[in-house]
């Protein structure tokens, strides 16, 4: 599928070199040579690129490299871009992975894809879109990944070729040039061939792809003389002469593809190839393109013309049925068009009307699309959109002969966009559900069905174009609607929009005023609450104890009945973290949220309330609950298929529970994959906001100051702060950086305007946001009463709020800002209290600092006890920068560091034990992270074959492990 036909030759002239890199990476790949010999070295794939202008020969070297791959025992995929499909969504990608899949039944295949089957099925065409929400891109492309990979470890080697990649869709085009890069590390070979003047935007990343030349493509350039002169006489005989063969070079400048159809028009005419022979061969190279191509083709008469023409509008991969319905011919007449089309050496494949014709060249099928007068062309885009309905085909395949069209203010058409954009937004992708949405609000709609169609657009728009789905859902509310359902969920939505683009301030005011007009109590009260959701997250709300308590009165009257009241109890947990309630109050709301379901991908809904009442079990000092909260979610996202903003959120936070519990190096990985994917979203973003801060955190109390100032100037981590609330907090992130870097009156300058900024709002709780904590470390300096003050202000507000960890903090704090024996005795109050809480830094943090002060004090027997288990602790955690500070203080009270011991393998997870093997097989511990979230069963399998593939022993890795790589079920042959 996807293989244009080619008409066969002897030899592919001057492509030796090309031929030659062609068999290294297939012996590399296979691990033999052409011969049939070993190739020596471990097998292994990669990227090989052609480019070359229209023409130059680079189907024929693709074919060759099918056929050369095809001989040494490889599985090749093939397929091609077609000028006309670009705007069809996934279709390289279907071409080249739906053959591999299409036949095997429905319960095979979903055993094979598992969580997959309902995210890349709808993209391949292997099965409708489910509803709900779509997948995100990223998710999606995940998926093909998986796909891809698991094909080439189960039909390894594999060889994937793609022609005409400057006309692959945007969708199959992105994938592939992301996923190039992994080819290296499986049994595959990609191949691709392009035209490099003529690649669109979307096309761009196929330039700097790394290959065989160091990220260049390998050009293909023209023929010499001699070679089109043995090409000649390959064709026509040894009895062609000089003259003529040098004429045949001059008129087709060496273009292969040119001069093979200039020797079938001599052939053809019977012409002596010699010099009386050559004077003609201009006139009859004219004849093979250009206008000469289109004359050629009216002489054959107005029904092959029309035929023609009906055939470069419907593409590549032409039925000869549907052709003829296009054109308007009978089933004869189309045969005997057919056939003299083929005879001209315009089309080439089917001999029956059920059969498949093929323009003999790319530059043919353009020549004569652009050769149809434009109100014709229109007509027959319109014509094919309803043969391709009525064929069956679906509106997904009928939309791009739709976009073709002029507006009429047809409603079949609207009605045929909307549903291919439908199908198009629900398999992921969003770009061309846009495209037909756009068209049908041109076409224009019904005045009743207006709003309706830019609701549509807008969701279209909203994972790409933010500023574009508000000023399509603004437009929507002011159209007359006459369904308030739909009203409703176009202000869900554009509420939602604004929030997400920092413009919390506008999504509550939307709420707000179509909370007056609603006069449904149940509508009114999912607006109330999604408005309460946004004004908990703005940094600038006027009133927030106002909301506090209109929301406190709110959730104690509701009972958790549905999602809304769910979603307020959430609210009311979150609410109560913020403020510094005492811990049982928010988790006792948090299980209220919880009881009756609270899922993260819940359609229409934001994540942000699952989350907030997950994370109350955090900062409550059940780190373990939150834990299972966010497995679950993250289970919730991947089933859906959302791995952008979503996941990125996910890792991030997770990545501050492990902080928060001291799992310093675990939180690193996470949040830096976390960060990575927030990356692939888009920079300024608030996942950005989050995973930089903590990233920096992390990398603090990792003891790596240096490392977290480059990290904060890298991603112009400063002023000015989010409008939106990140956490941890930015700003108070920031008063830290310049602490730990000494900058004390900088730092506390920030850490104030942070005070003033919650405590305006009531936001007390020093569990959530330890500005006071660490201004009174700043201040300690300059004002150190004051400096006291602070630290003992956030004592009392932590024993308010009741967490372990929190107290223990906010103890070691005015112990660092006391003197005397005041800091011995704050010193062994925090560490009793953070013995009773997760905080495994935080304890190692208060038993050095007490190992130190005891030293100090002349007590060198009780300060070794506490700095062995501080430099202990420091050491489990990976905070390097303390282990250091532990052994000092240890020397210079005279004592010598025990020998440490690593934790025993006993004590990690199976996901623990995995990342250790694979960091150790190369990967990195971020790299380990960001894969191993999920499925690690078939990841294991996976990476054994893979291991396998390339001639690597994976007993290691099952040995690491501790438990054999078990079997999956294999993609069905």
């Amino acid at each position: 599928m996807g293989q244009r036909i080619v008409r066969s030759r002897k030899t592919l002239f001057e492509r030796e070199s090309e031929l030659a890199t062609v068999d290294e990476v297939l012996g590399e790949l296979t691990g033999l040579r052409a011969d049939g010999a070993e190739a020596g070295g471990p097998p292994g794939g990669g990227l090989l690129a052609f480019a070359g202008r229209a023409g130059i020969g680079k189907t024929t070297l693709l074919a060759e490299v099918r056929r050369r791959a095809s001989a040494l025992g490889c599985t090749v995929l093939s397929a091609r871009g077609g000028d006309q499909e670009q705007r069809v969504a996934f279709h390289v990608a279907r071409q080249l992975l739906q053959p591999q899949l299409v036949g095997v039944p429905e319960t095979e295949l979903r055993s094979a894809l598992g969580s997959w089957y309902d995210i890349v099925g709808p993209a391949l065409g292997l099965c409708a879109p489910t509803e709900g929400a779509p997948p995100d891109q990223q998710g999606l492309r995940d998926g093909l990944d998986w796909v891809l990979t698991h094909l080439a470890v189960r039909r390894a080697p594999m060889v994937l070729v793609l022609d005409d990649a400057h006309w692959a869709d945007p969708e199959s085009l992105h994938w592939l040039a992301a996923f190039a890069p992994r080819a290296e590390e499986l049994p595959l070979l990609l191949v691709v061939a392009y035209r490099p003047d003529e690649l669109p935007d979307h096309a761009e990343s196929l330039r700097g792809l790394p290959g065989r030349a160091g990220g260049r493509p390998l050009g293909l350039e023209p023929l010499s003389a001699s070679a089109v002169a043995r090409l000649v006489r390959e064709s026509l005989g040894a009895h062609a002469d000089d003259a003529f063969c040098r004429e045949c070079w001059a008129v087709t400048a060496g273009n292969p593809f040119e001069t093979v159809e200039l020797t079938a028009k001599v052939r053809d005419r019977g012409l002596t190839p010699n010099e009386a022979g050559a004077r003609l061969l201009r006139d009859l190279a004219a004849a093979v393109k250009g206008s000469g191509l289109i004359a050629r083709l009216e002489r054959l008469g107005t029904s092959t013309v029309r035929f023609a023409w009906a055939c470069a509008v419907l593409g590549t991969e032409i039925q000869q049925r549907l052709a003829a319905a296009v054109a308007g011919l009978g089933p004869e007449e189309a045969a005997d068009a057919a056939d003299a089309l083929r005879d001209a050496r315009i089309l080439t494949g089917a001999v029956t009307a059920e059969g498949t014709l093929e323009f003999i060249h790319p530059l043919i099928a353009t020549a004569v699309y652009r050769a149809i007068p434009p109100g014709v062309r229109v007509a027959l885009h319109g014509q094919a959109a309803w043969c391709v309905i009525d064929d069956g085909q679906g509106p997904s395949a009928a939309a791009r002969h739709l976009l073709e069209t002029h507006p009429e203010g047809d409603a079949w058409v609207v009605q045929q966009l909307r549903a291919a954009a439908g199908e198009t937004l629900r398999a992921g992708a969003p770009d061309t559900a846009r495209d037909c949405l756009a068209r049908a609000l041109r076409e224009p709609p019904a005045p009743k069905n207006r709003a309706a169609v830019l609701y549509e657009l807008g969701c279209a728009s909203l994972l790409t174009e933010p500023a574009t789905t508000v000023n399509h859902l603004r437009a929507a509310l002011e159209e007359p609607i006459a369904d308030p359902e739909l009203r409703h969920h176009i202000v869900y939505r554009l509420s939602q929009v604004l929030a997400h683009s920092d413009r919390l301030a506008e999504a509550s005011d939307t709420l707000a005023h179509e909370i007056r007009l609603t006069g449904d109590a149940r509508v009114r009260l999912r607006m109330v609450a999604e408005q309460f959701m946004w004004d908990a997250f703005r940094a600038d709300e006027p009133d927030h104890p106002s909301r506090s308590r209109r929301l406190g009165r709110l959730a104690d009257r509701l009972k958790g009945r549905d999602l809304t009241e769910r979603y307020i109890i959430g609210l009311r947990t979150w609410d109560a973290i913020q403020r510094g309630e005492p811990a049982p109050v928010a988790l006792h709301h948090a299980e209220r949220a919880l009881a009756g379901g609270l899922r993260w991908a819940e359609p229409d809904r934001g994540f942000e309330v699952p989350v907030l009442v997950s994370l109350a079990f955090m900062y409550a000092d059940r780190p373990g609950r939150t834990e299972e909260l966010f497995a679950a979610g993250i289970a919730d996202y991947e089933k859906q298929g959302w791995r952008g903003a979503h996941l990125s959120f996910a890792y991030t936070l997770l990545a501050y529970v492990r902080y928060r519990r001291g799992r310093l190096a675990e939180a690193e990985d996470f949040v830096r994959a976390g960060l990575r994917l927030a990356e692939r979203v888009g920079p300024g973003t608030p996942a950005h906001w989050y995973a930089v801060g903590i990233l920096i955190e992390v990398l603090l109390a990792r003891g790596r100051l240096a490392e977290a100032t480059r990290t904060a100037d890298d991603f112009c981590f400063g002023e000015p702060f989010p409008a939106a609330v990140v956490f941890p907090d930015a700003q108070t992130v920031y008063g830290e950086l310049l602490l730990a870097r000494g900058l004390t009156e900088e730092a506390a300058a920030q850490l104030s305007a942070v005070g003033r900024r919650l405590d305006a709002r009531g936001i007390r709780n020093p569990a959530w946001c330890p500005w006071q904590i660490h201004l009174a470390r700043a201040e300690s300096h300059e004002a150190p009463e004051r400096a006291l003050a602070t630290a003992l202000e956030a004592v009392g507000r932590a024993r308010q709020f009741g967490a372990p960890s929190t107290i223990g903090q906010a103890l070691r704090a005015a112990a660092e800002v006391s003197s005397g024996s005041a800091r011995v005795k704050y010193l062994e109050e925090s560490v009793a209290h953070l013995e009773r809480s997760p905080a495994a830094y935080e304890l190692a943090c208060a038993l050095v600092a007490l190992g130190t002060e005891l030293r100090r004090a002349g007590r060198p027997k009780e300060a070794g006890d506490h700095l062995y288990r501080g430099l202990d602790t420091a050491l489990q955690c990976g905070a390097d920068g303390l282990v250091d500070t532990a052994r000092a203080e240890l020397a210079a009270a005279g004592l010598r560091p025990r020998r440490l011991h690593e934790a025993g393998t006993d004590t990690l997870t199976t996901r623990e034990r995995m990342a250790a093997a694979l960091t150790a097989h190369g990967r990195t511990e971020a790299e380990t992270a960001a894969e191993l979230h999920t499925d690690e069963q078939t990841v294991v399998h996976l990476l054994s074959a893979v291991y396998r593939k390339l001639g690597t022993d994976p007993s290691g890795l099952a040995a690491a492990l501790g438990e054999r790589a078990p079997d999956q079920p294999d993609l069905p042959d």
